[in-house]
């Protein structure tokens, strides 16, 4: 039995993300050697994959239909978890986002959130297949995630919000949502973000970071320093960095949050156009391959996991990759598998777990 359940996993999507982590733990330490502490975030991140990776084998072995009768109870476990941490929540850096556990780990649930919006999103659009061509349907589903995303977005954590949102764009398109009806929400939704602004709904901070990134020399000891010191870095990698551990930039301690969100800029400035394109082949295959399970997959419950966690892979890339070289706002989205975080990074594990069980569907189909 357990050697059938091995074969029924794809293997070469478990070894790129393998691959990926080993390449972060690299990156980590470097980043954190000037600060004598890069053992300790590199033991850290990897006991965090050791978990991910037990659940990521875990959830794989599980059927996937099975998530559909827990649906509900997910639901509301997702909104457990968000109003807990509203109310009880350890604040960082102005922030409210994690639950302390034993030892030296926080759990952040609105990194698991986007895992619990998938599984309840998905099941309830496929009970609702014939009315996916509806405004109130589109209206609705809105309704659906809304109670997450605004405990997300009053944490505040507007990058994570967003990551929701473009999961929920991603799975409406899907399951045949008309793009008239998308359209007019995102319109709305650009609306209502100029409301949020005049009538400072937004964060200070928030604000500054769009006005940084349509001018960063406005401020570039404030607002603009990290999109500045970021592209100082991707530049001076040149074509195949200053080697390994060699990087100024990052050993000199100019790039704030090296480790996690910016971890991009350490990896192009010590291994170069070369090593970051590298880097991004890897994480293209990885989608590549995800994407392949959306069109195997034969039931609407399944394909719109696969997209919900395709999206949700495909948005941190690109938008991560975008905000470190200066084409997107910075918005404090983080690298798959790469960056630290060890919620982030059972979160990972846990979306790919997902796509191992839709895998082995489709082997059991086969076969």
């Amino acid at each position: 039995m357990r050697g059938k359940f091995l074969r029924e996993l794809d293997w070469t999507l478990i070894l790129v993300a393998l691959l990926l982590c080993a390449w972060g733990l690299v990156m980590i330490y470097s980043a954190r050697r000037a600060q004598d502490d890069g053992l300790f975030f590199v033991r850290k991140q990897a006991v965090a994959m050791v978990i991910g990776v037990v659940v990521m084998f875990l959830v794989a072995s599980i059927p996937i239909q099975t998530w559909q009768r827990w649906s509900a109870w997910l639901y509301v476990l997702n909104v457990s978890l968000l109003v807990y941490v509203d109310l009880f929540g350890r604040t960082t850096k102005g922030a409210q986002r994690w639950i302390p556990l034993p030892g030296v780990f926080n759990l952040q649930p609105s990194e698991l959130a986007k895992i619990f919006v998938i599984l309840t999103l998905a099941h309830w659009l496929s009970s609702r297949e014939e009315m996916m061509k509806t405004s109130p349907l589109v209206l609705r589903s809105l309704v659906f995630i809304g109670l997450p995303v605004l405990l997300i977005f009053k944490q505040p954590d507007l990058g994570t919000a967003l990551v929701v949102m473009a999961i929920w764009f991603g799975m409406m398109m899907l399951a045949g949502a008309k793009m008239k009806h998308l359209a007019t929400v995102v319109v709305v939704g650009a609306v209502a973000f100029v409301a949020m602004w005049h009538f400072n709904v937004l964060e200070d901070y928030q604000k500054n970071r769009l006005v940084a990134f349509i001018n960063p020399e406005r401020d570039p000891r404030g607002s603009g320093y990290h999109i500045l010191q970021a592209r100082i870095a991707v530049g001076s990698g040149q074509v195949f960095g200053k080697g390994l551990f060699h990087g100024t930039q990052n050993l000199l301690l100019f790039i704030p949050e090296q480790h996690t969100d910016f971890i991009l800029t350490v990896v192009a400035e010590e291994t170069g156009f070369t090593g970051s394109v590298t880097l991004l082949a890897l994480y293209g295959f990885l989608v590549w391959r995800l994407t392949r399970l959306i069109l195997q997959a034969h039931r609407m419950y399944s394909r719109l996991i696969a997209v919900g966690v395709t999206t949700f892979f495909a948005y941190h890339v690109i938008v991560n990759t975008g905000m470190v070289i200066g084409i997107l706002p910075v918005v404090g989205v983080w690298l798959p598998f790469v960056s630290f975080g060890g919620t982030a990074m059972v979160t990972c594990f846990l979306a790919l777990g997902l796509m191992q069980a839709i895998h082995r569907q489709q082997y059991e189909v086969m076969f």
